[in-house]
């Protein structure tokens, strides 16, 4: 067990047969009030996680990835998505740096389901001290004290406790989903706390359309920076075309198709993220920002396809 702050990571499970999850650990992350569940996966050369290399880093919600480092949010749901996505790549991709992929996910799930409850909390973003508190998901809001955990918590123990020799360089936050909403509200919160965020299918139609309603919600990324564009953020955003426009289903009964465009539909993930995208098209306060869209896919598929393109992006960028 490791302390940071007041923070402790307990080992799960380290070290799993090399045939079956090889270079894959599971914490639990506990400050007695919140608790986490990390995954980690470094790259398959390594002999162990103190191996002298720079690397890149991506975080995932439910999700995390380093060297690049990368962190991944909704680990449950996409940790080894994630793992699996860096891993493939580097067989054809030759100048691909070492990874390591951080996943924050949660000890316990909704039964038959990868995601837990706790995520509505740490997800929804916080809205102005005099706007009424959202009716969905009806909880507080724990966006702000995510974004610390990450910042004061889990880098320092990913970077100085597991992976104390490698050098590392950028890294990157993707999410989907609700997910999606806190890697934009973090872009706007904290832009210096990654080099690039990756936003897939973002609920931008929570509480109401508030990212567009309430002005100061997209106001830091509207403003004048001076910043070097080596040092501000990129942006990626993500849907797919089948969201709002859903397709009948060869098997599906008039009733059926219904039920399912009146789940998808109100959404509005083409018109939303659109809106998105053209707002933030030119903002100096960003290196660059790119609208990735998926003609043929629904909801589910873009977690996954837009995770593994959301690499390439955050390589070229």
């Amino acid at each position: 067990m490791s302390s940071v702050g007041a923070w402790e990571f307990t080992p799960l499970v380290t070290d799993f047969p090399t045939n079956v999850l090889p270079n894959i650990g599971f914490w639990n992350a506990s400050n007695g009030t919140w608790e986490y569940q990390i995954q980690l996966a470094w790259p398959l050369n390594w002999t162990s996680p103190l191996e002298n290399s720079t690397v890149e880093t991506i975080i995932t919600i439910n999700s995390i990835i380093t060297d690049l480092q990368r962190y991944i949010l909704d680990g449950n749901a996409l940790g080894l998505t994630a793992t699996d996505a860096v891993r493939r790549r580097r067989p054809v991709e030759f100048a691909q740096p070492d990874s390591i992929i951080v996943s924050i996910g949660y000890p316990t799930t909704i039964p038959d389901s990868p995601y837990s409850t706790s995520r509505y909390a740490d997800m929804q973003p916080p809205v102005c001290s005099t706007c009424p508190l959202p009716s969905l998901p009806g909880v507080p809001s724990n966006a702000d004290g995510l974004i610390a955990f990450i910042d004061t918590a889990l880098r320092p123990w990913v970077q100085k406790e597991v992976f104390a020799k490698a050098k590392f360089d950028r890294d990157a936050l993707y999410g989907h989903s609700f997910a999606g909403l806190f890697v934009l509200y973090a872009l706007t919160a904290q832009p210096e706390l990654f080099d690039t965020f990756l936003s897939a299918s973002p609920a931008l139609y929570w509480n109401d359309d508030y990212v567009f309603n309430h002005t100061d919600f997209l106001a830091p990324l509207k403003t004048n920076a001076t910043a070097t564009n080596a040092t501000k953020p990129a942006f990626q955003i993500s849907y797919g075309g089948l969201e709002q426009f859903p397709k009948r289903r060869r098997t599906e009964t008039d009733e059926e198709f219904a039920f399912r465009k009146s789940i998808l539909e109100p959404m509005r993930m083409t018109d939303l993220s659109e809106k998105l995208f053209a707002e933030l098209q030119g903002s100096s306060a960003l290196r660059d920002v790119e609208l990735n869209v998926y003609p043929n896919s629904y909801h589910s598929t873009v977690g996954g396809a837009a995770l593994a393109d959301g690499i390439d992006y955050f390589l070229d960028w």
